[in-house]
């Protein structure tokens, strides 16, 4: 087998392992979520909500709890388990955040809750997990854009079965 492949595979395995605590917490916001929307109903100064009923209070609650959790069980793994809680928070949390600035940035271009908007979808959340995470480790560009490319099609797989599951209204 080709050593460049290997070293793809290995690579790539690494960065899903990293993100880990971000893709479970923003699958855990979705599954766990409901509630009470985290703009608790009040709409920004366009007239339009602010967030959208999506991204709820106990969401952010849960799903940074989960990131935290998966965090911590890495760290204990690697035998740092100060810094895999800390760092299973940054990633859990800047992945709901950045999914809040997502739903921000479609009500500010009049993309209503649950309408698509390719790439903003699947990336807002990869994007705030490693913002918040960048407090806390430096990942390598290279890393970065392998985690870009890999979250697009691990988010669309991700939905597409939460649709065929009941959790999602559409597959995307």
């Amino acid at each position: 087998m080709d050593s460049n492949f290997i070293n793809v595979f290995v690579l790539s395995m690494y960065a899903i392992y990293f993100m880990l605590p971000a893709y479970l917490s923003n699958v855990s916001a979705l599954a766990f979520g409901g509630g009470t929307p985290l703009d608790f109903n009040h709409n920004f100064r366009d007239g339009r909500r602010i967030f959208g009923k999506g991204v709820t209070v106990r969401g952010i609650l849960v799903g940074a709890l989960i990131g935290t959790i998966v965090g911590s069980v890495q760290g204990f793994v690697a035998g740092n388990i100060v810094q895999g809680i800390v760092l299973g928070f940054c990633l859990g949390f800047g992945a709901l955040i950045g999914d809040a600035c997502g739903s921000f940035i479609k009500r500010r271009i009049k993309i209503e809750s649950g309408k698509p908007a390719p790439l903003l979808d699947q990336l807002d959340f990869v994007v705030g997990a490693l913002f918040f995470a960048s407090f806390i480790v430096v990942v390598p560009i290279n890393m970065i854009i392998l985690i870009l490319i890999i979250s697009i099609f691990l988010h669309l797989g991700a939905n597409m079965v939460a649709y065929l599951l009941g959790l999602k209204d559409v597959w995307y």
